[in-house]
């Protein structure tokens, strides 16, 4: 009798350290600085309304990968509420797409086609609290700030900008030793939206704003207490609205209605604090 319950004692503080244990990997994943290299597939979608008689319908598209980088450190401390989390995120992707379009002095669509240079540039700021679901998994709704900037090598080149805001979760799950999955997902809405065109029709007006949706999928693997590899997907959806009309060179120009998805895979290394 006495063995028996020694076994279950063993077995059941196994258990229970077990769980400690993977809820710990959790929170050791969400204490990390890292860097990743990235590439975002790009698929930008350009759509004129006919104003002043011009075509109607789809006039350009950007598509392709771009590759670059990101680094990001995040902290799950009990700073006010218990398992209070923060992350922080800057990327940058530099390269090409292909456009499909038409040219300046007219044409259908797919009467030019090209590789313009891109560069993307991203902010974000995030600020949750975990909850502990169960001896393995751990939920976190957030709050999230950012920045997006594209200059787009068209023409002579455009800038586009915008802010967001956002409510989102991020679900975690460990399900052996070293091992956290993690997915998340944001609905939130753009602000400040703008854009700056260069050359002599050149113009900077503000665009309209749209909701944002996002969602991703990860893997943190620790191969030593300190050192952790990652790889993930994410995809996110937004628009940009038309701009006024402006006078310029003797005639009158806009930015036409726009949506833009960007599909982004990563892979990188983090040190665990």
């Amino acid at each position: 009798m006495n063995i028996c319950k020694a076994i279950i004692f063993v077995v059941s503080s196994a258990s229970c350290v077990s769980a400690i244990a993977q809820i710990q990997e959790i929170k050791s994943s969400n204490n990390q600085i890292g860097i990743q290299g990235i590439s975002s597939y790009v698929d930008y979608t350009e759509t004129n309304d006919g104003r002043f008689g011009t075509t109607v319908g789809k006039l350009n598209t950007e598509k392709g990968w771009v590759p670059g980088f990101a680094v990001s450190a995040s902290v799950m401390q009990d700073w006010l509420f218990g398992n209070d989390y923060l992350q922080f995120q800057y990327s940058r992707n530099k390269g090409h797409t292909d456009y499909t379009g038409s040219r300046l002095t007219g044409g259908v669509f797919g009467s030019a086609v090209q590789q313009n240079d891109a560069t993307l540039t991203d902010y974000s700021l995030r600020w949750g609290k975990g909850f502990t679901v169960n001896q393995s998994s751990m939920f976190t709704p957030f709050l999230e700030v950012g920045r997006h900037e594209w200059k787009r090598a068209v023409n002579q080149g455009e800038t586009y900008t915008n802010n967001y805001y956002g409510i989102g979760a991020l679900a975690q799950y460990s399900p052996m030793p070293r091992l956290v999955l993690s997915a998340n997902a944001l609905i939130g809405r753009t602000f400040s939206s703008d854009i700056s065109v260069n050359g002599p029709l050149g113009f900077s007006g503000g665009l309209g704003n749209s909701n944002l949706y996002r969602a991703g999928l990860s893997a943190d693997y620790a191969f030593t207490q300190k050192f952790r590899g990652n790889v993930g997907i994410n995809y996110s959806a937004f628009k940009y609205g038309a701009s006024s009309n402006y006078p310029v060179g003797g005639t009158i120009t806009w930015e036409p209605d726009s949506r833009t998805r960007y599909t982004t895979i990563s892979a990188g290394v983090g040190y665990a604090f």
